[in-house]
């Protein structure tokens, strides 16, 4: 019997977004919601799961494979968090996230043999963001089934880029050698369409399902447009699901679909995850 591959991945986690707009990953606010510390965004979860496949398949992934990742537990700045894979029967890798004991995320990633067929551009209507200053809250009418939300493309410059691949801690020269743009940087344009298009209290990423389509590289123009798939109440929370088209230029270099919490439980303390009691970053 042949053993099951098995890969592991450790990092020290670093709390990209310490001083973004999402107050969430702002100490001071995270733990009056019940949290130890500001919450490592899921997008870096995420960008700590996919070294693996990139690890099992290398380039060949970012061009045609797909992650889909969970996110159940915070994992917190300073803290190692530990990455690890086992291949499936089936060739997949299941992944599991841990920080200091505890699940904070779960996937599964898995090679396809073709990108498959983009979804087309023409549906994906391009939706220039408001002002800043005019974004209206974000609620039901604001993040209505149906609605476009675009991001305004920015070109991706290599500066940026190393600064990511220096955050998320990634080890892969793949990235710096190829200037290939880290899935992270990608998956990120998600949580900005949010970002640009309303204003939003504390929220959360809790899940992401991203399939590669082509590469996406550092000099390229990169932006997102995305449309709201579902917007609906799970157990007190309000979540938000977008089917995210991410190009470089006009060409699709992911698909994706990301869920966030937009507006927590009356912001309680158990306000983490679907289900959690006492207090947020604990099991009940």
């Amino acid at each position: 019997m042949v053993e099951a591959r098995r890969l592991a991945y450790t990092i020290e986690a670093y709390n990209v977004s310490h001083a973004s707009e999402n107050k969430i990953h702002d100490d001071a606010v995270a733990k009056k919601l019940g949290f130890t510390g500001g919450l490592v965004p899921g997008v870096e979860v995420f960008a700590y799961a996919s070294h693996l496949p990139v690890e099992r398949w290398g380039r060949a992934f970012l061009e045609r494979g797909e992650l889909a990742a969970k996110f159940g537990k915070p994992v917190y700045d300073g803290r190692m968090a530990t990455a690890s894979a086992v291949e499936a029967p089936d060739g997949s890798l299941q992944i599991h996230v841990e920080s200091e004991g505890v699940e904070c995320a779960t996937g599964t990633a898995r090679l396809l043999s073709t990108p498959g067929h983009a979804p087309r551009l023409a549906d994906y209507a391009f939706m220039a963001p408001p002002d800043l200053s005019a974004r209206p809250p974000a609620d039901e009418a604001s993040l209505a089934v149906g609605l476009y939300l675009s991001t305004v493309p920015a070109v991706l410059d290599r500066e940026r880029h190393e600064t990511y691949l220096r955050d998320v801690r990634e080890t892969n020269p793949i990235y710096a050698d190829e200037g290939i743009a880290h899935p992270g940087i990608l998956l990120r344009l998600c949580n900005s369409a949010l970002r640009e298009n309303v204003v939003l209290p504390p929220w959360i990423h809790v899940g992401s399902t991203m399939r590669n389509l082509s590469l996406a590289r550092v000099g390229e123009v990169l932006s997102a447009r995305t449309r709201v798939v579902a917007n609906y109440d799970k157990k007190g929370h309000r979540l938000v699901d977008l089917d995210c088209l991410l190009l470089a230029g006009d060409r699709p270099v992911a698909h994706v679909l990301h869920t966030a919490i937009y507006k927590l439980r009356h912001l309680a303390p158990q306000a983490w995850g679907i289900g959690e009691t006492r207090r947020a970053d604990q099991s009940s």
